[in-house]
């Protein structure tokens, strides 16, 4: 396969998000339609793909098996120790799921914060993936309650910290945070616990830039998903579902 670019992405940033899929074919099969990517096997086994776009990684897609966790897009945060920041997600109330494990060229770990917003993180070099204004996607929070939201993640990656590449900023109500001079993560509220609507409950929501985000969504409905306006989501265009439910947005980039 062609080889990936990897370096060590800045700390407490948003260094990759992944899929996870219960039918690896199909979902690549629709993402290939809607999203126009191309996919490369990896290190990590048959189990688990690198979509591409115009020549960069975007995402990671794996088929977990039947006892892993329903289909949903998880993001990845980079940290330069993932059992300190296990230790400190664990100290604050939060959930750890999986790991801190060996996995390919790192060690990953997944989480939920105490909203039960899924999150991951990642310890290692990374793709680059996340450079500047060109980044494939960002990230954002739906929280009920979005400062106490931002004193945990920032606590848990050292956002703002004396030797932190990453900068916090308040604006409207939101939390922005910002690395290299560009804003990574948005937190933001709307987030509704145990809302019949996934849309709107709080979670973790993976946003990719495309060109066109009308032309996608009526991709997205043609390959037997769906989509919606994004409504209330600031500065995204709309919400798509994959055929197994896994939900993410697109922006005009």
């Amino acid at each position: 396969m062609p080889s990936l670019e990897w370096k060590t992405p800045v700390g407490g940033a948003p260094c990759w998000v992944s899929l996870a899929t219960r039918d690896l074919p199909a979902s690549q099969d629709f993402y290939a339609q809607v999203m126009g990517w191309e996919f490369d096997e990896s290190s990590l086994g048959g189990d688990f793909v690198v979509a591409r776009a115009h020549g960069g990684a975007v995402a990671g897609i794996g088929c977990p098996g039947p006892a892993g966790p329903p289909p949903a897009w998880i993001p990845y945060f980079a940290v330069p120790g993932a059992d300190e920041t296990a230790d400190r997600i664990r100290e604050r109330g939060a959930t750890l799921a999986v790991g801190p494990l060996p996995l390919g060229e790192g060690r990953a770990a997944v989480a939920a914060d105490r909203e039960g917003a899924a999150f991951g993180f990642w310890e290692g070099p990374a793709p680059v993936w996340s450079d500047g204004p060109r980044a494939p996607a960002r990230v954002d929070l739906r929280s009920r309650h979005v400062f106490d939201a931002a004193i945990f993640y920032a606590e848990v990656f050292g956002w703002a910290g004396p030797h932190s590449r990453c900068g916090v900023d308040y604006a409207q109500e939101q939390v922005l945070v910002r690395a290299g001079g560009h804003t990574v993560v948005t937190l933001r509220g709307g987030g509704v616990e145990n809302d019949p609507d996934p849309r709107v409950r709080t979670r973790w929501v993976v946003d990719f830039f495309v060109e066109d985000s009308r032309r996608t969504a009526a991709a997205a409905v043609a390959a037997g998903g769906g989509a919606t306006p994004a409504g209330g989501l600031a500065g995204t265009a709309y919400v798509i579902r994959d055929p197994e439910g896994a939900l993410f947005t697109v922006s005009d980039r």
